[in-house]
């Protein structure tokens, strides 16, 4: 990113491959990141890609986070061809997860019905793309998600939002965790949190009026919101 943002201002120093080189090995600091980052340009930020991997989150998760088309590519395992007969295991909803045991039990009791189903009509022939129409929505899965920086910072910003759903916004905050140790500058709270962490809420009539601290980070957020992924338990 830094490479590209000064190719541009430096392009009658290049006359060589060497030199493009050289640009390329030149050290810089957190500040130059940082004032690079927040420029209103983001193409600088298209250069490179940052691939994740999520295991265990729902197909709702997955029907929901697809909807992001625009320089991101994404990779899910498939009901065609998997067989998840006496394989399936379920996400569990937030609020449930928090809920008295008696509650749990009822939501996995309907997830398992759902399963079964699915294994009845595979045992009767159907395939496994037509029987998969029985699962049910806290089915776990396995995605992989690329995308660049940019827009990585774009659907945090969007899906950690509390307007969205407990099971995006935890995935979303684990995934802006891990891009924050990997660089604490690109992807600092005031650069990649929800829009009424960096300014303001733009949902209009539609916010929540929780305006979330603008040096939390995605950590403090998580423990702040989803006490009971603390206490053992599992999103």
């Amino acid at each position: 990113m830094v490479f590209a943002a000064r190719l541009t201002q430096r392009g009658h120093r290049i006359a060589t491959m060497d030199d493009l080189m050289a640009l390329y090995e030149k050290s810089f600091s957190d500040d130059t990141v940082a004032a690079i980052s927040a420029l209103p340009h983001p193409t600088v930020q298209k250069f490179a890609v940052i691939t994740a991997a999520v295991v265990g989150a729902s197909r709702r998760f997955l029907s929901q986070i697809t909807r992001h088309q625009n320089e991101v590519k994404f990779m899910s395992a498939s009901l065609q061809y998997s067989n998840y007969a006496g394989q399936a295991d379920f996400a569990i909803p937030y609020e449930v997860l928090a809920a008295p045991a008696s509650v749990r039990a009822l939501y996995l009791e309907s997830c398992h019905k759902g399963m079964d189903c699915y294994e009845q009509l595979c045992n009767v022939g159907v395939g496994h793309d037509a029987a998969g129409y029985a699962t049910p929505q806290g089915l776990r899965n396995v995605l992989v998600i690329s995308a660049t920086p940019y827009q990585w910072k774009h659907i945090i910003g969007q899906r950690v939002c509390q307007r969205n759903t407990d099971e995006t916004r935890i995935v979303l905050l684990k995934i802006w965790q891990e891009l924050y140790t990997l660089s604490p500058v690109l992807f600092a709270p005031d650069l990649t949190g929800p829009f009424c962490q960096q300014d303001k809420c733009l949902e209009g009539k539609m916010t929540c009026g929780r305006k979330i601290d603008a040096d939390m980070t995605p950590e403090d957020i998580l423990k702040t919101d989803y006490p009971a992924l603390l206490e053992g338990g599992g999103a």
